[in-house]
């Protein structure tokens, strides 16, 4: 749990997760990894026309780390070039990551679709938690909450939550009446508060990734994660 780890393609959706993996990176006072994968994907291929293609990967990773770098003079920033699937990339990177952050959507998603292939597949196979960004990023100074999606939420995304919450100074809502942290009541959310972030375990990843406006954490749960 040594970095956070950024998935970039380049397109809008990347900017706005660089954005948010750039803050986390600041508050937790740890180095940003900006990773890009390229494949190349009609089979076999010339090897000039392979260089070519990995040469626009690297100026896509180049934009993205020079991005970050401009933006933030506090945080370290590297970065991580793979030819292959960009999704198992990410997973493998989780290994060792504090978090991983990826747009909702990438340049390659299909036209309509809420969220991409590669931050859906992140999301439930990660090794650590997973911040899909989406719908407009907070404003500067704004005090909406952390909310806790779940009704029955587990312990993992509880302390996700309140740590998120921690860092970032806001108050923390529950999706569910009846929940309760450390043996203290959770104020139940109110909608027209919006989020900050919406948290959630994997098991309602999939349907709160399809509808919310705003970032979605997911966290495994306790028994998923021995499982894996």
């Amino acid at each position: 749990m040594t970095r956070i780890v950024l998935g970039y393609d380049g397109s809008d959706f990347a900017v706005q997760a660089l954005e948010w993996a750039l803050d986390e990176a600041e508050l937790r006072k740890l180095p940003l990894v900006v990773a890009h994968a390229w494949q190349w994907p009609y089979g076999a291929a010339e090897p000039e026309a392979r260089a070519q293609l990995r040469k626009a990967a690297e100026h896509v990773l180049w934009h993205g780390a020079d991005c970050a770098r401009s933006t933030s003079l506090d945080v370290p920033v590297g970065t991580d070039l793979y030819e292959g699937s960009a999704a198992h990339r990410l997973v493998e990177l989780s290994g060792d990551a504090a978090l991983v952050v990826v747009g909702s959507r990438g340049l390659g998603a299909l036209p309509g679709a809420v969220v991409g292939s590669v931050a859906g597949h992140v999301a439930v196979h990660a090794e650590c938690p997973v911040i899909v960004v989406r719908g407009p990023l907070p404003a500067a100074g704004s005090i909406r909450p952390i909310v806790v999606a779940d009704s029955e939420p587990d312990a993992s995304v509880l302390e996700f939550a309140f740590a998120e919450a921690a860092l970032r100074r806001l108050p923390v809502t529950a999706a569910g009446p009846a929940v309760r942290h450390q043996g203290v009541p959770v104020r139940t959310a109110d909608p027209r508060e919006g989020a900050t972030l919406m948290v959630v375990g994997r098991s309602g990843a999939a349907s709160l990734l399809r509808r919310a406006t705003c970032p979605v954490a997911v966290v495994a749960e306790r028994a998923d994660a021995r499982r894996g």
